[in-house]
């Protein structure tokens, strides 16, 4: 029913069942992992009105499995990538596999995947820092580069009845630093790599 996915390492799609609707995957040394993908097969959907959370679980310092909601899975999303890395540190959640006997051990992490009503995922909350950015870092960047500098320079901005002559200084025209702005906004909406050309 699901598959679960990790760079560089073959495709696993066979859960571990350990309740009527509770499926566990195991992840060994998932101190590497930085992304996992979590998707259905298409085999089997899920019943109508239902989707299934998706849990993260590693060992504690002492041992003790720690989870935290990733997000969800449904017949409308079957897919999902969730960022794993920054979570090793964090605390965990309420989650449905307490009452679980999982056999664990010391590297291996867990995704968890619980067939829910879709009621109850939307009103969960996962972890702030498990979803991806569909927005690549150097683009998130740019962005906020030129947000820093249009907002520096108009922090600047005089009328021209504010402003004195000073023949050793030149001024340029606010709408001039708008419209470039603009520009590259637009450019790099189009191609983030326009700039290599």
């Amino acid at each position: 029913m699901f598959g679960c996915l990790v760079a560089g390492r073959l495709v696993q799609t066979a859960a571990h069942q350990v309740a009527e609707d509770k499926f566990v995957f195991d992840l060994p040394d998932y101190e590497n992992i930085n992304h996992v993908v979590v998707f259905m097969l298409g085999t089997i959907p899920f019943p109508e009105g239902m989707g299934g959370s998706v849990y993260f679980s590693y060992p504690d310092s002492n041992g003790m499995p720690v989870w935290q909601l990733l997000g969800f899975v449904t017949n409308g999303k079957p897919s999902a990538i969730f960022k794993i890395s920054g979570l090793k540190s964090g605390e965990g959640s309420q989650h449905p596999f307490g009452a679980m006997n999982i056999v664990r051990t010391a590297s291996v992490a867990q995704i968890g995947i619980s067939v829910e009503l879709l009621d109850s995922l939307a009103q969960q909350t996962p972890v702030g820092n498990a979803a991806v950015s569909s927005v690549d870092s150097f683009t998130q960047f740019t962005q906020k580069m030129l947000d820093n500098f249009y907002n520096f320079a108009s922090s600047f901005a005089i009328s021209q009845a504010q402003m004195t002559p000073s023949p050793s200084e030149m001024f340029i025209p606010a709408n001039v630093v708008l419209k470039w702005y603009e520009n590259f906004q637009r450019r790099l909406a189009q191609n983030p790599l326009f700039w290599k050309t």
